[in-house]
C-alpha cells in the first residue's frame, strides 16, 4: 500500500515563539515570575552602587574643569596622539577623533608652560603650525550649572508626570511608573560607573531622554491594563495579576518591535558613526541612549506591571475576587486570541457580526457559556431578517434547589 498523505490531515500546529508572539498564543506569567525580575534588577542596581560609592562617574572636563586641545590632522590615529602627548603626562588623557580628520585632547587644568608644550607636539605631529592648534580652558563652574539645571528639569519632571498619570489613571499606577523611571535612573547610572564611560552634557540631554521613552511604554501598558479591568477583568472570573498579564502578553509584540525600531539607529550611530566614520563625539549620546533604551524596555514589562499588581492585589475588592477563584482552583491565564474571542462572544467590543447571504448561522452549545455569578446561559444568535447576527440573549437557569413555577395550562 502506497503512503499517500491525507489532504484533510491538519498539519502540526507551530509552536515556535515567533508564530506564538504574532499569532496571541502567548501566557506568559509576568507577575508571577516577579521575585526574579526583582532580584536580576536588585543584583544591577547594588553593583552600580558599589562600583558609585567605591569610584564614582567619570566626569568630562565640562563638569570638572579642565584643559582641551583641537588639531587638524588628517590621517593621524588616537593611539598616534597618545604617543606623542605621553611623555609631557598625558598618557590618560581623553583623546578622540573630531569630524574625521581633527584629534581632540581633553585633560586637567595644566599651566601655560604645559599647554606651550603640549601644542607643540600636537603641531609636529600633524605637520601643521603651532597656531593651527586651538587651546579651550573649561572651569568647573559651568559643570556645576549644568548640573544643578539637569537635576531641576529632574525634580520638575517627577512632579508633571506623578500628577498626569494620577489624572489620567489613578495614583496607584503612578507609583508603579515613577518606580520604573527610578529604576532606569539607578541601572543607567551605575553602568556609567562600572564601564567607566565619560559624563558630558551630551549624556545628561540622552538621559533625559530615554526617561520620556521608558515612560512612554509604560503608559502604552497601563493603558491596555485599564481597558482589559473594565472589561474582563470586572466580570470577577479574572485576579488583578490575571488582567495585567493578559495584557503584557497582548502588548508584548507591540513593545518589542518599538523597541527594536528604536535601537536599531542608536547602534548605526555607535557602529557606523563612531566606528566607522570615525565620529566619536557621538559615542556619549548612543551609549545614553542604548542603555537606556534597553533599561526602559525591560522596566515597562517587568517593574512597572509588576509593582502595580502588587499595589492593586492589596485592594479588598481584588482581594476577595483572589480568594474566591482560589477556592475554586483558579481561572488560569487567557492568551490574546483567547480573550478577544472571548469578548468578542460576549459582545464585548468586537462588534456586529455580519453573515454570508444564506449562510446558516453557527452552532453552538447551550453550556459553553455559564456566568457562576448569575447562572445565566447565552442562547446561540440567530441572524435577523438583514443577515446580521443578533446579540445572544440570556436565558435564566433556575438554582439548584429553588422552587419551580406551574407551568401554565388550559383549566379544566
Amino acid at each position: 500500500m502506497n503512503d499517500i498523505a491525507d489532504p484533510t490531515e491538519a498539519a502540526p500546529p507551530k509552536t515556535t515563539l515567533r508564530h506564538r508572539l504574532y499569532h496571541g498564543e502567548t501566557t506568559i506569567n509576568f507577575v508571577g515570575r516577579k521575585n526574579v525580575w526583582f532580584v536580576v534588577s536588585g543584583l544591577v542596581i547594588l553593583a552600580g552602587l558599589i562600583s558609585l560609592l567605591a569610584q564614582g562617574l567619570n566626569y568630562g572636563i565640562d563638569f570638572k574643569g579642565g584643559t582641551s586641545w583641537e588639531v587638524p590632522a588628517p590621517g593621524v590615529s588616537v593611539a598616534q596622539a597618545r604617543d606623542a602627548v605621553r611623555p609631557l603626562g598625558l598618557g590618560e588623557a581623553t583623546i578622540q577623533t573630531v569630524g574625521g580628520d581633527r584629534i581632540r585632547v581633553a585633560s586637567g587644568n595644566q599651566t601655560p608652560e604645559q599647554q606651550t608644550k603640549i601644542s607643540q607636539a600636537l603641531a609636529e605631529l600633524a605637520k601643521v603650525d603651532a597656531g593651527q592648534v586651538s587651546v579651550n580652558d573649561v572651569g568647573p563652574s559651568w559643570g556645576k550649572a549644568v548640573t544643578k539645571k539637569a537635576r531641576n528639569a529632574l525634580i520638575v519632571f517627577f512632579i508633571l508626570i506623578s500628577a498626569y498619570i494620577s489624572l489620567r489613571f489613578e495614583w496607584k499606577m503612578a507609583v508603579a511608573a515613577l518606580g520604573a523611571v527610578v529604576h532606569d535612573i539607578l541601572v543607567t547610572v551605575g553602568v556609567y560607573s562600572i564601564s567607566r564611560f565619560e559624563v558630558t552634557p551630551a549624556t545628561v540631554v540622552a538621559f533625559l531622554t530615554i526617561l520620556g521613552y521608558s515612560l512612554y511604554d509604560t503608559i502604552v501598558v497601563f493603558d491596555k491594563v485599564e481597558e482589559n479591568t473594565k472589561g474582563l477583568g470586572a466580570t470577577g472570573r479574572f485576579t488583578y495579576s490575571d488582567t495585567v498579564n493578559l495584557s503584557m502578553n497582548q502588548v508584548l509584540m507591540r513593545s518589542l518591535n518599538t523597541s527594536i525600531v528604536a535601537i536599531m539607529p542608536i547602534v548605526s550611530i555607535l557602529v557606523i558613526g563612531a566606528g566607522v566614520l570615525g565620529a566619536t563625539t557621538l559615542n556619549d549620546f548612543g551609549l545614553a541612549l542604548l542603555v537606556g533604551l534597553l533599561t526602559g524596555a525591560y522596566s515597562s514589562i517587568f517593574v512597572a506591571s509588576p509593582i502595580l499588581a502588587m499595589l492593586k492585589e492589596r485592594e479588598p475588592r481584588y482581594a476577595g475576587v483572589r480568594q474566591r477563584l482560589t477556592a475554586k482552583g483558579g481561572a488560569g491565564l487567557l492568551t490574546p486570541a483567547a480573550a478577544a474571542a472571548l469578548a468578542g462572544g460576549a459582545g464585548g467590543g468586537a462588534g456586529p457580526v455580519r453573515a454570508r447571504p444564506g449562510a446558516r448561522p453557527p452552532v453552538r452549545s447551550r453550556s459553553a457559556v455559564r456566568d457562576d455569578d448569575d447562572d445565566e446561559l447565552l442562547v446561540p444568535s440567530r441572524p435577523g431578517p438583514s443577515g446580521q447576527a443578533q446579540q445572544p440573549r440570556p436565558k435564566q437557569v433556575p438554582r439548584p434547589g429553588a422552587p419551580r413555577g406551574r407551568k401554565k395550562g388550559k383549566k379544566r
